[in-house]
């Protein structure tokens, strides 16, 4: 006290200096006792925060990891529709010096009826009696990875082999769910396209083989569809059944524009969306189409007009698998066959057609899609359904509707 009074007589400066020291020892005092009485909080505030980040760039690396292997299976479906555009686009013709004339026997079919472009074709074959004259090899139902120099590979459609046909849960099951390739004994349809060297890339089906040449003839499936109903008449049981016929191709032309790209393929455009706003976009488009096709089947029988033609084959394939599959899988749960019944009446005539309904086959149908992605349905339960295919053997008296 002496010293303060002593100091602040001779020098006010240095007394307001001691004071501020003073002041500065006691707040470095403090700082040092709120560090220890805290420093177990840090740590633990610290550890939360670490731990919470690593979650979250778990979280992350998880979605990441969906992401791509749902991009991985959008760009699948993206080929075989591209493959429209371009890739393996020959022709079969009657033409003198064609480079691919129709043969009995000469071309083999590579496919599975589960998937619904496969499935189109299939049904061309089963309509124009061409079993005799064009072979097939179904792939194996669910998508695996092809192993190649110990490298596994992405996904995809393989062949079955002893393991699949005898020891999985679908080794009773029919040829369809899956054969072994019996002109190269290939792993996988990578493996096929390899062996016609093929440099696009798109391993998709169906894909119509030349024996003769050893070489990929086509794998678009509506080309295929136009080829077996056209240039095979020589070969075929059904040469009359023209699902393409000169005068109405325009109107056919004009519906598969918009079916295409707003159900046929707007069912993936939904279930395969990875925003909101793809989804919102693909579900608006399909929904409106929908109502369009219901309200032009209650004016026509079919699609393009009074008469049965490619336009019905295509759209019925996707109608099949509309509610059993689209409608949970897809998420495309704005309509319903079922509850339609212009489109169901329509789906009952076609499957009812002599030959149809032996291609359509649900379980299998089912198995692929829940069971080949494994992204979408990790641990690929099937589900049940409620009974659609019995509703396809009810009656469907189209050919009784007045017709405007």
């Amino acid at each position: 006290q002496d010293i303060i009074v002593d100091v602040d007589k001779n020098d006010e400066r240095g007394m307001e200096m001691l004071i501020d020291e003073i002041k500065d020892d006691d707040i470095d005092k403090q700082e040092e006792s709120d560090k220890n009485d805290t420093s177990n909080a840090d740590v633990d505030e610290i550890v939360g925060k670490v731990k919470a980040l690593s979650i979250e760039e778990k979280q992350d690396e998880d979605i990441d990891v969906k992401e791509e292997a749902i991009e991985n299976i959008t760009a699948s479906v993206d080929e075989a529709i591209e493959s429209e555009i371009k890739g393996w686009n020959g022709w079969i013709s009657q033409d003198d010096g064609a480079k691919f004339p129709p043969e009995a026997g000469r071309y083999h079919l590579y496919l599975s009826a589960a998937c619904p472009f496969s499935h189109a074709v299939l049904l061309v074959r089963k309509l124009k009696g061409l079993e005799d004259t064009i072979g097939v090899t179904s792939l194996y139902v669910t998508w695996k990875q092809n192993m190649r120099e110990n490298i596994v590979e992405e996904r995809g459609w393989v062949f079955a082999d002893e393991e699949t046909t005898h020891n999985s849960s679908f080794k009773d099951k029919p040829n369809s769910w899956g054969e072994i390739d019996p002109l190269f004994n290939s792993n996988s349809l990578k493996d096929l396209y390899e062996a016609a060297d093929d440099t696009f890339g798109e391993y998709t089906i169906p894909l119509l083989w030349d024996k003769k040449q050893n070489t990929i003839v086509s794998n678009r499936p509506f080309d295929i569809i136009r080829m077996m109903n056209c240039e095979f008449n020589s070969l075929c049981k059904v040469p009359k059944l023209d699902l393409y016929p000169q005068e109405n191709r325009k109107e056919i032309d004009a519906v598969n524009e918009w079916v295409y790209h707003t159900l046929n393929n707007g069912v993936f455009r939904c279930g395969l969306a990875t925003t909101q706003e793809e989804y919102d976009k693909a579900i608006d488009d399909l929904t409106e189409s929908f109502d369009r096709i219901s309200f032009i089947l209650q004016r026509n029988r079919f699609m393009s007009g009074s008469s049965f033609s490619e336009a019905d084959i295509r759209l019925f394939v996707t109608m099949l698998r509309f509610d059993e599959v689209y409608y949970v899988y897809f998420k495309t749960n704005t309509r319903r066959v079922a509850t339609c019944p212009s489109i169901l009446n329509y789906t009952r005539e076609i499957y009812q057609m002599k030959g149809v309904a032996e291609t359509c086959d649900m379980d299998l149908i089912k198995a692929h899609y829940y069971t080949s992605h494994v992204e979408i349905n990790k641990h690929c339960i099937i589900p049940k359904g409620d009974g659609f295919m019995d509703l396809l053997q009810a009656p469907h008296s189209r050919g009784e509707f007045p017709y405007v």
